[in-house]
């Protein structure tokens, strides 16, 4: 049906029980509607929900209450057929055996999902040449970088050539230009019509690559939208003044900018004053001011309060 979510939930509640502490809820009462296609980020502090709300769609846990379903299908009445279209795509060493060579991990894998021998060894070589490792085929996991190691997560996310993809964490611990060019594999994974469901703590990867944000916090939905929709919620933008002069800085300083030891002065500013703030700066002399966007680091800072992330 046109219509069909990649994931939608419905009143979605999960607590988990303990014996001598009181019942911790990790989703509570949550309506959610993910698009087929698209890339979506699922961004949170630790404890947010966003590992149990996976967990939940990929069938390995039981909501308390509520309904998930993916591409239509019920995660707990139709299970089997979740399995078919979901992959979910660790970050590190987790699901992959590193003793093993890149091509036995995938034809394993090819098994595990139902693929007969010939149709498993075509299908892992096909993998293997689209995430560029088919020239390490033949050699052992163990002896890959981090980004290759998640580059055959990718891989054997798709064996079973699954129509949504969950993403946990996947570029953690990855160098800037091998995170760079598995993101590029993820925007090439949307652009063939999968779906990708992203979680992560990097806020310049959810804005470089997700089409659409979902803040969660204890549980709950707290915003929702695209990237550019979000941060245009964010109240406050930072005033910059670069090259500044010695006779500058004691209005700089009265008007509440931090002055940088670079000869920048930055400052937060509510969108309403920005006019009048530049304006009084350039009758000062000051030729160098600008205005920076609110960034999704600071729809989240501004969200959720500056509540401390283990990244």
């Amino acid at each position: 049906m046109p219509d069909t979510m990649a994931l939608e939930t419905r009143a979605l509640t999960r607590s988990f029980r303990a014996r001598r502490a009181p019942d911790r809820t990790a989703l509570e009462s949550l309506d959610l509607a993910l698009p087929v296609g698209g890339i979506h980020g699922l961004l949170g502090p630790n404890g947010a929900g966003k590992t149990t709300l996976c967990r939940i769609a990929s069938t390995v846990l039981l909501p308390t209450s509520g309904t998930a379903r993916v591409l239509g299908h019920d995660v707990v009445a139709h299970a089997s057929r979740v399995r078919r279209s979901l992959s979910v795509v660790f970050g590190g060493e987790r699901g992959l055996y590193t003793r093993l060579t890149a091509r036995d991990n995938l034809r394993f894998w090819g098994a595990m999902v139902g693929l007969d021998r010939r149709s498993a060894a075509a299908r892992a070589d096909a993998m293997l040449e689209s995430v560029g490792l088919a020239d390490r085929a033949d050699d052992r996991v163990e002896s890959f970088s981090r980004g290759m190691q998640q580059r055959l997560h990718l891989a054997r996310g798709l064996m079973g050539d699954a129509q949504v993809l969950v993403l946990d964490e996947p570029t953690i611990g990855m160098d800037p230009v091998s995170a760079h060019a598995f993101r590029d594999l993820v925007v090439a994974m949307r652009d063939e019509g999968r779906t990708v469901l992203l979680t992560t703590h990097d806020m310049a990867e959810a804005q470089a690559v997700c089409d659409t944000l979902t803040f969660l916090d204890r549980g709950r939905v707290v915003a929702a939208g695209t990237p550019r929709s979000i941060t245009r919620e964010v109240r406050t933008v930072r005033a910059t003044v670069t090259d500044v002069l010695p006779e500058h800085r004691p209005l700089l300083q009265a008007r509440g900018f931090e002055l940088l030891g670079d000869g920048t002065a930055v400052r937060t500013v509510d969108r309403d004053d920005v006019a009048g703030l530049l304006g009084a700066l350039m009758a000062a002399g000051m030729v160098h001011v600008g205005v920076e966007a609110p960034t999704v680091e600071d729809a989240y800072l501004s969200l959720i309060g500056g509540r401390r992330m283990d990244l």
